[in-house]
């Protein structure tokens, strides 16, 4: 039963994919971005996030949700706490939960970029990924603006069928920025699509002794996926698109009636119960956004007609 305790945290909480460990520590200059974004196609409602772009002294920089690693101190006096006690507790009414799942990489100088996702192998987490070689047709303009104690210049650019404009910082000597953005003479600062469905904003900054791209939970429960499963695209996008449309695909065949009808201490209701909420918040969690960064070739070709 232990092991199942721990697929319920880890469906909890690591949404977020991750790589293998490294052994050496690392640094990191951590960006904090605010991302207003409109989750659905067909409403005006906004809906914010603050996500983090970690630039660290190993040539690579991640961008991922901060909502789980900026719960990481209550999380460790909540589990110590149930260790303590010898009782679970649902942790999912008290702890927000992230609304953007994947992690982005950028391997420095080269700037290839990994997009990485978790999802379930049975009770395992797994990561999945692509990689592509991006070059990003930057426009830069002799506009100038102060963004927060930032002075920036503008630029423009077409990528994922959206038109973008950024606003760079020579201030910050980094030729990155938020998601897969990167290649101006500075760090980004703001950048949004002309429609405005995605506008991330700088927020500030500061320095991560020993850095880990793993929140607490996942460094805890072991759910860092494992070695990254690279895929074509097309077979990454169809992949994730199966797991987003039955989360427990492969869990359900594991799950005898015996376990499904056992109950958990300090828990409301049964095994079966908490797999019911999961699955619910799993497919609740998938389904908040139909709106993506990118919008694929086939929905392009549908908006010129």
């Amino acid at each position: 039963m232990k092991k199942l305790f721990s697929v319920f945290f880890i469906a909890l909480f690591a949404f977020a994919s991750a790589q293998d460990s490294k052994d050496s520590k690392e640094t990191a200059n951590r960006f904090f971005y605010e991302l207003t974004f409109k989750p659905k196609k067909d409403s005006t409602k906004l809906d914010k996030v603050i996500t983090i772009l970690d630039i660290t002294d190993k040539n690579r920089s991640v961008y991922q949700d901060y909502t789980v690693i900026a719960q990481d101190s209550i999380m460790k006096i909540e589990i110590e706490a149930m260790q303590k006690a010898g009782m679970m507790k649902d942790l999912s009414k008290t702890l927000k939960s992230p609304k953007i799942s994947a992690r982005i990489y950028k391997t420095y100088p080269g700037m290839k970029v990994q997009y990485v996702d978790k999802i379930a192998n049975g009770f395992t987490p797994s990561n999945i990924g692509y990689s592509e070689d991006l070059k990003f047709n930057w426009n830069i303009l002799n506009d100038k603006q102060k963004i927060g104690e930032y002075n920036t210049q503008k630029a423009t650019t077409e990528f994922g069928g959206r038109k973008w404009t950024a606003w760079f910082s020579t201030d910050l000597p980094f030729q990155d920025g938020p998601y897969k953005f990167f290649g101006l003479p500075g760090l980004i600062v703001k950048i949004e699509d002309d429609q405005k469905n995605y506008s991330w904003v700088l927020q500030g900054n500061k320095k991560v002794k020993d850095y880990t791209e793993y929140s607490y939970i996942e460094n805890l429960m072991q759910a860092k996926g494992g070695k990254v499963n690279e895929l074509p695209r097309e077979k990454f996008e169809r992949t994730f698109n199966d797991f987003k449309k039955d989360p427990f695909a492969s869990i359900r065949p594991m799950m005898t009636q015996e376990m499904l009808s056992k109950t958990v201490p300090g828990m409301d209701g049964t095994v079966g119960d908490m797999v019911k909420k999961q699955e619910k918040q799993y497919k609740d969690f998938y389904s908040a956004n139909d709106n993506p960064i990118e919008i694929s070739a086939e929905s392009q070709d549908k908006k010129k007609k």
